[in-house]
Order: C-alpha cells, then sequence, then structure tokens
C-alpha cells in the first residue's frame, strides 16, 4: 500500500537518523545524494555537500578528489537504489495476462506520488552536465537500458520483445518528465497507460 514514500526513499529516509554514526564517506554520499537530488548538480557547491556531511575538507578530498568523482559515486549510488526498488515494484505489481506492462504505471504511481520526487536523477544529470561531460551521458543511457531490460522482463521472450520494451521505455522517460514539470502524476500516467496497453496489444 502506498505510504507516502517509495519503498527506496524510505530506505534512503531511514539512514538519516543515524548518519552521524556512518563512515564520513557514506555521509558525504548521502548529503550528495539529497542535495544533487533537491537542489541540482550544479547549484550544489563542494562546501555545501561538507557542510551537511559533518565532514572536514581534508576528509571530504581524501574520498573524493575532486566534485566529479562525487558525481560519479552519486549516480552510481542512485542507480543501485533505483533500480532495486524499481525491479522490487514491478514484482510487487499486480499482474495481468492481456496488460503485461501494468506494473510498470503501478511503480511508476508510487513514486510520482513521493512528496520528495524531483523527476530522474539521470534525466536531470544528463541535461545539466551531458553536453560538457559524455562520461556523464554514458552512466546515463546505461541507467537507461537497466531500465529497459527490466521492462523487457515483464514481455514475452519473442521477437517483438526489444523493440516493444525501448519503445515502453521511452514512453516511461516522458511521462517522468511530465509529472515533474507539471506536478501532476495522473495527467502524465494517464496517457502513459493507454500508450502502454496499445504496445501490449500489439505485441500479443
Amino acid at each position: 500500500m502506498w505510504t507516502g514514500l517509495s519503498t527506496w526513499e524510505v530506505a534512503v529516509q531511514q539512514e538519516k537518523p543515524s548518519v552521524a554514526g556512518l563512515p564520513a564517506r557514506e555521509r558525504i554520499l548521502l548529503a550528495a545524494h539529497d542535495l544533487f537530488y533537491r537542489e541540482g548538480i550544479r547549484a550544489t557547491g563542494v562546501d555545501r555537500v561538507i557542510q551537511q556531511a559533518g565532514v572536514t575538507k581534508v576528509t571530504f578530498y581524501r574520498h573524493f578528489p575532486g566534485k566529479n568523482d562525487l558525481v560519479a559515486a552519486f549516480l552510481e549510488y542512485r542507480h543501485q537504489k533505483w533500480l532495486a526498488w524499481f525491479k522490487g515494484a514491478l514484482e510487487r505489481a499486480p499482474t495481468n495476462r492481456q496488460y503485461l506492462l501494468e506494473p510498470v504505471v503501478f511503480a511508476l504511481t508510487e513514486w510520482f506520488g513521493d512528496p520528495h520526487y524531483r523527476g530522474c536523477a539521470f534525466i536531470n544529470s544528463a541535461v545539466e552536465l551531458g553536453s560538457t561531460q559524455p562520461w556523464v551521458t554514458a552512466i546515463v543511457l546505461r541507467h537507461k537500458k537497466d531500465m529497459e531490460d527490466a521492462i523487457a522482463a515483464l514481455l514475452p521472450a519473442n521477437a517483438a520483445r526489444a523493440e516493444l520494451a525501448q519503445a515502453a521505455a521511452i514512453a516511461v522517460d516522458g511521462a517522468i518528465v511530465r509529472a515533474q514539470i507539471e506536478k501532476n502524476p495522473k495527467a502524465a500516467l494517464a496517457p502513459l497507460e493507454k500508450i502502454l496497453r496499445v504496445l501490449c496489444e500489439k505485441g500479443a
């Protein structure tokens, strides 16, 4: 049942009360995760991360020689957390043999309803940094491919599977951005559901 936070965000929130007892690297990473996702990577300076993490500059630079190192660690952390949540949400979703992609809508309904929702961290990162930092684009593409593979796993293993999963993933990205801009999950999910139903019919 929806509780106001997606399950992976609950896990992140639960880490905060005991953050003082975590190793310095984890405190820095959690602070960066919070600030980069909430306020943006370019808008968040290293000093702000250091302050929120409660570490010294010497400690920060011992673990992350530069901001790019921190951004890379943030994206990897986010990738692992988000993908684990997404796969879990797909598994928890009701099943419908006539609508095999229904779990995708179930998962996104949970995520879009999160009060901390700020869109996709990877799309946001690509927009902010992709034109000047090609390594960021590479990380984003890997994340999107893993998301697409998770969607493909819902479909029959036939010749149309890869094409349908790619189309569904592109539609999902559109809904993610629409929900972020309009701050209206239903307005993003209703068209997505229609698209996914058509794709299921095409692949039947």
